[in-house]
């Protein structure tokens, strides 16, 4: 790790990442993407948004290249990439919809919902190691705070199921 050079400014040479709350959510995210990439691609060879995605397909979620997008928050083109691999692998299929010819729904082949079958157990698995030592309470509280955060960005497709 580099040192601070003094000719930062003092917004920047001041500033305490470690206590920043998006800095710390944004850690927790990656490090729990990591874990979930960790069982995903060891144990079915895709990665953690491969993964999650057919779960997200699977599920009826998502069932557009465009609600991925936005509910991932990652631009069309990446998504069409991200399809166009689980495609090429026999996971999902592009189905013209017969109400309207410009949507293009995905649905999951048996073998991509073998693999979303899969996806609870090891997000389940990841989000108790993460959150070992929590008490329920403290669970439901930290659960109630991130909803109430993405109420607060306008992420209008927050729920209230629980885990």
């Amino acid at each position: 790790m580099t040192k601070p050079s003094s000719a930062l400014p003092p917004e920047v040479s001041d500033y305490q990442l470690d206590e920043s709350v998006g800095y710390l959510l944004s850690r927790c995210k990656s490090s729990l993407s990591n874990l979930v990439t960790q069982r995903t691609m060891s144990e079915l060879g895709i990665t953690s948004t491969q993964a999650s995605m057919l779960f997200m397909i699977g599920s009826g979620r998502c069932q557009l290249a465009a609600e991925l997008a936005r509910d991932y928050g990652i631009d069309a083109s990446a998504v069409t990439r991200l399809i166009d691999r689980l495609e090429k692998r026999s996971l999902l299929s592009r189905v013209r919809s017969s109400e309207d010819r410009r949507a293009v729904h995905l649905e999951l082949t048996p073998e991509g919902y073998k693999l979303a079958a899969c996806m609870p157990a090891i997000f389940g698995g990841v989000v108790d190691k993460a959150l070992g030592g929590f008490t329920p309470e403290e669970v439901g509280f930290l659960k109630n705070m991130l909803r109430r955060i993405l109420t607060n960005t306008g992420d209008s497709s927050t729920d209230s199921r629980e885990r």
